[in-house]
């Protein structure tokens, strides 16, 4: 159908480990990978005590002080469904894009479920690395993020804030989305 159009979305995450459920979700960030600009970032109350104490090191967030200025997840998971719902008109398909998306997005994905009912960007998710492997034919050992920050020269780094991770992400989305467009258009 003419008119529906893509939406990717770049998402970063930082939490309390490995896994959600058993760890917090305690920050996301987004932007729209086109529109960078257009950010949006919310920071969670923990929903248990358990943590990693290196996953609080790399995020270098405090579980007892978003006990405090944390929101709550029902609330943080509307706010970012919100939102992501003035990014896209009816019929149009919000992208998940993620740098190593298959951890953000489970966190994303389970507190969408948890505390909002339903996950808007649907079932699936978009990584940069894989896509960054297919776009170069590199090995998969050579798709972390220093490798390919020195082969794509990105102007933005990463941070561990999840704001700024998406951006940033999203600029190296957007210089591997340049590699691939010439062989498009052959």
């Amino acid at each position: 159908m003419r008119g529906l159009r893509e939406i990717f979305v770049s998402v970063d995450v930082e939490t309390a480990g490995p896994i959600p459920g058993e760890y917090s979700l305690l920050s996301i960030g987004a932007c729209p990978v086109f529109d960078p600009d257009n950010g949006f970032s919310c920071e969670f109350k923990p929903i248990n005590d358990n943590f990693d104490p290196k996953a609080l090191e790399v995020a270098r967030l405090s579980m007892r002080e978003l006990y405090n200025r944390g929101s709550d997840p029902e609330v943080a998971m509307k706010a970012f469904s919100d939102w992501l719902a003035t990014l896209a008109r009816p019929g149009d398909t919000l992208v998940f894009v993620g740098f190593n998306a298959p951890f953000d997005w489970s966190f994303v994905n389970y507190y969408f479920h948890r505390f909002a009912g339903k996950n808007p960007f649907g079932f699936t998710a978009l990584d940069i690395k894989a896509l960054y492997m297919g776009a170069t034919g590199c090995s998969w050992r050579n798709t972390r993020s220093s490798i390919i920050s020195e082969h794509l020269k990105p102007t933005l780094s990463g941070t561990h804030d999840a704001l700024s991770d998406a951006r940033y992400q999203a600029e190296i989305f957007r210089l591997i989305w340049s590699l691939i467009l010439p062989r498009a258009e052959e």
